[in-house]
């Protein structure tokens, strides 16, 4: 529970610093705090939904107020916050790898084999900033060229359940999970590491097939006088 508080209150925080930023948009104290607790709360609904189990955020009192706090503090403190974008860049990468780990390891106690648990895990891990994207109307971040993101999280992931495979305890694979998030994900933004754009091919390869032409018989020979 309480690595689910924090990830929430981590995710609200930042949730509501980056919606405060959009002074354009004129939204108010309601508004910047419904964008912070959604950010907080994505991760998580979507994991439970994809587990069919009830949201874990209704099943507690904390969750709730921790994101309702976060989220405000992180509209109040704007200003602040704004000036430490690299203390902003490793809170973000501690929520992609804390969702990560807590996904990964709800859905291997649920049963689930190694892939499906690595989908659940990473999608849980970037819930949050895909809802936060859509509630203010700009591009999702996820779906574009920049900083490996949804890498990060299919790296942890995968890590926590080959760890496991392996036999490690779960709480150190998921330690190890969070801290390989968090490193790739930092790597990713101070050297500018990104996925190649798509391009379309201009020219598609031909196949070119070589008939074999037969050859024509060979002429039986003209008899001569001496035959």
């Amino acid at each position: 529970m309480w690595a689910d508080l924090l990830a929430i209150g981590i995710g609200s925080l930042q949730g509501a610093t980056f919606a405060a930023q959009f002074r354009d948009r004129r939204l108010d104290l309601l508004g910047v705090a419904i964008i912070g607790i959604a950010t907080g709360f994505g991760g998580g609904l979507l994991r439970d939904i994809l587990l069919g189990e009830v949201p874990k955020a209704l099943l507690s009192n904390w969750y709730l107020p921790v994101a309702v706090g976060a989220a405000l503090g992180g509209m109040l403190l704007e200003r602040l916050f704004s000036r430490l974008q690299k203390v902003i860049t490793v809170l973000d990468a501690l929520t992609l790898g804390l969702f990560g780990a807590i996904g990964t390891t709800a859905a291997l106690s649920a049963g689930l084999p190694a892939i499906p648990a690595i989908f659940v895990g990473s999608l849980s891990a970037v819930g949050g900033s895909i809802l936060r994207d859509m509630l203010l109307s700009v591009p999702v971040a996820l779906m574009h060229v920049g900083s490996l993101y949804a890498v990060a999280a299919l790296v942890g992931t995968t890590t926590l359940v080959v760890l496991v495979a392996l036999g490690v305890t779960i709480t150190v694979a998921a330690v190890v999970c969070v801290a390989l998030t968090v490193t790739v994900r930092i790597l990713a933004v101070l050297f500018h590491w990104s996925l190649p754009e798509q391009r379309r091919l201009e020219r598609l390869p031909r196949l070119v097939i070589r008939r074999r032409s037969r050859s024509a018989p060979t002429p039986a020979p003209t008899p001569t006088a001496d035959a």
